[in-house]
């Protein structure tokens, strides 16, 4: 069952990856880059509450109040909102800070946290001095630090809010530019004739898709080869079957105005006669057209020489008719790998051509050899032979010697040929017996 295509637009999809993974990526790095921020910030902001700490405990020695005046407004809107104690190793409070309360600030040394109410949070510091006599406490609203960060973050947003619009933007112009070349090669092929098959050429195409272009290139010299052959198919073989068919009309006009029986007799054995040439044309035309399809063919182990064997029989009435000696020579279990089908109609084609050009008394030879590469088979004959220069001619279609006075359709060679080309066999013509006559070898893989 043929599962139907799910189509989908190529320029949708790069742009939703592209934006999608921009998107993605800014968002997990603004999340990355806020929490290293936020950590920054209270390393920095710890580190100067040590620092306020440290240098309290060096100026508590010269102070003699016990508190310090607050000034009325904020200098800088980062401005530390620093309350402190100092306090005695007796537990009587020193010195303290303008909103300092009078109780302890933290209750274990080093950094800590509390809740002063439930709108403020205060991070605190303590430490004792040298001698253990004094002890500092220094308390910092974490608001400070909340809105730093959020600053931080906001910062952090605000380029990603109009940034990804005119990233979404260049992205979808980019992708739309990018795929302008496939858009083009799509309207070159859909506005094409159909018997327009000349190869693309883009003006201008990215590597990626070349391999396409190539491809459609090459199935286009394909079909055009195709539709080539099938043109000078068709007219060589009406061509060749107006030869016959013209005389069939002659002969029944003949026999129709005959003056008497033996002129009749004599014109029916030529309609006769006639009718058998046009009906191998057309068996050989057939057999033709069943070998143009580009389809391998399905191959198997065949006894060579028991299929030569049943041909040469087949044709031994045909050698009788005309005193030939028709000779085979095929050692037992000669196996190659072919299609039994085809290499009969082969080997028919090869001994019918041997039997019909070879003049009466003369002969013909099958032999069934091991060769290097395989299994070779010749079919060798003392006929007139094909002039050397005129040997690859003979495997075209229709092609047949300019004084040749025997009978024949011109396609018994060249369906050889295709049998040959189908099986991946190497085909040879050369001289045939007695450096006279043709030899065709045919070398196939054995099985």
């Amino acid at each position: 069952m043929l599962v139907p295509t799910r189509w989908f637009s190529l320029r949708k999809r790069l742009l939703l990856l592209l934006l999608g993974g921009v998107t993605a990526g800014w968002l997990v790095t603004m999340v990355f880059s806020y929490i290293d921020a936020h950590h920054e910030i209270d390393e920095l902001f710890d580190a100067q509450l040590v620092q306020a700490a440290q240098t309290l405990l060096v100026m508590a020695s010269e102070t003699d109040g016990d508190d310090f005046a607050e000034p009325e407004e904020v200098g800088h809107k980062y401005q530390k909102r620093l309350i402190f104690q100092l306090w005695d190793d007796t537990g009587r409070l020193l010195l303290r800070s303008h909103r300092a309360p009078g109780t302890p600030l933290a209750a274990t040394d080093g950094f800590s946290e509390s809740a002063r109410n439930a709108d403020e949070r205060w991070r605190y510091y303590s430490q004792w001095d040298r001698q253990h006599q004094l002890r500092v406490q220094v308390g910092e609203n974490h608001q400070v630090r909340a809105d730093l960060s959020r600053h931080i973050a906001v910062r952090l947003l605000l380029p990603a809010l109009f940034g990804l619009p005119l990233l979404g933007f260049w992205v979808w112009f980019a992708t739309r530019r990018g795929l302008a070349p496939i858009g083009a090669v799509t309207r070159q092929v859909a506005s094409r004739a159909p018997d327009h098959l000349a190869a693309l050429a883009p003006a201008t195409a990215p590597v990626e898709i070349r391999p396409l272009v190539e491809a459609l290139n090459k199935l286009f010299d394909r079909v055009r080869h195709a539709l080539d052959n099938e043109r000078r198919f068709t007219a060589d073989a009406a061509h060749e079957l107006r030869t016959p068919l013209a005389a069939l009309a002659t002969q029944a006009q003949v026999a129709l105005r005959a003056r008497d029986a033996a002129e009749r007799g004599h014109a029916i054995a030529q309609i006769a006669a006639s009718a058998r040439r046009a009906s191998h044309l057309v068996d050989q035309l057939l057999t033709l057209a069943r070998l143009d399809p580009s389809a391998g063919l399905p191959l198997g182990p065949v006894r060579l020489d028991q299929l030569a064997a049943e041909i040469c029989a087949d044709h031994g009435m045909a050698a009788l008719e005309k005193n030939l000696v028709l000779e085979l020579e095929a050692p037992p279990a000669a196996n190659v790998l072919a299609n039994e089908g085809m290499l009969r109609i082969l080997l028919r084609n090869l001994l019918d051509n041997a039997v019909r050009y070879t003049p009466a008394g003369g002969k013909v030879g099958v032999g069934v050899t091991a060769h290097a590469d395989g299994v070779m088979l010749t079919v060798s004959d003392s006929g007139p032979g094909i002039p050397a220069e005129q040997r690859t001619a003979v495997l075209q279609r229709f092609h047949r010697l300019a004084d040749q006075e025997t009978e024949g359709s011109g396609l018994g060679l060249s369906i050889v040929a295709r049998i040959a080309e189908l099986h991946g066999a190497s085909l040879e013509l050369d001289d045939g017996i007695g450096n006279a006559g043709l030899a065709v070898r045919l070398v196939l893989k054995a099985s």
